[in-house]
């Protein structure tokens, strides 16, 4: 009886996963080639990132190519906002080839979160400045003192999870599953970026008081 009843719990739960599957199926096209360019989009660009301005705070070699530290960093700040548009172009495309929910397509819901995306994303910008916005620590550029003001008051990172809110939005706005996949994807990559940004970045503030301290 033990061996029939462990058999029929088995399949109950193999035909519940087949369901489970079968709708997931019906709203995410997987096999559609923009869904995969769109995931790939989303995991280079921090990739990228993280690639570039380590190198630079190990080498200073794009502060050497530009001669000027200001300058390089400039045009990493450049790269990076070009690379935030292929990836919301790319996501964008996904998005318009894949099926809608209308259980999900909330558009106030929508507009209301990306509101709240572009006022941490804006705000963000507004205290860190142009530099510091675009990874200006690993240029030796610095801000003079931790920021503890809005929106650093009410989340860390707001700049990171200002975007993802924009995009949460958007999924929102076409009623699509398939965007919030992609947004628990970018959720990911910035949950693993922050494992290795916050403590190289903490490390370098670390290194620069000891350094004032010296003088």
């Amino acid at each position: 009886m033990g061996l029939r009843r462990g058999y029929e719990v088995l399949s109950k739960c193999k035909v519940q996963g087949t369901d489970k599957m079968a709708a997931l199926e019906e709203y995410v096209r997987l096999e559609d080639p923009n869904m995969l360019i769109a995931a790939l989009g989303i995991i280079l660009k921090p990739g990228i990132w993280t690639v570039m301005c380590r190198s630079e705070y190990r080498t200073r070699w794009m502060t050497n190519l530009f001669r000027s530290k200001y300058t390089a960093c400039s045009v990493m700040a450049v790269t990076i906002l070009l690379m935030g548009m292929v990836r919301d172009s790319l996501y964008m495309t996904a998005l318009q080839g894949q099926p809608s929910l209308s259980a999900i397509q909330l558009p106030v819901v929508g507009y209301a979160i990306a509101g709240i995306g572009s006022l941490f994303v804006l705000s963000s910008f507004w205290r860190l400045g142009w530099y510091c916005t675009f990874m200006g620590d690993y240029f030796g550029i610095h801000l003079d003192e931790r920021i503890g003001s809005f929106p650093f008051s009410v989340l860390d990172n707001p700049m990171y999870w200002g975007t993802t809110l924009n995009f949460v939005g958007v999924a929102f706005m076409m009623g699509s599953p398939a965007g919030l996949l992609l947004c628990g994807l970018i959720v990911l990559c910035y949950k693993i970026l922050l494992t290795y940004e916050e403590p190289f970045t903490a490390d370098i503030y670390s290194k620069r008081g000891l350094e004032q301290k010296k003088v």
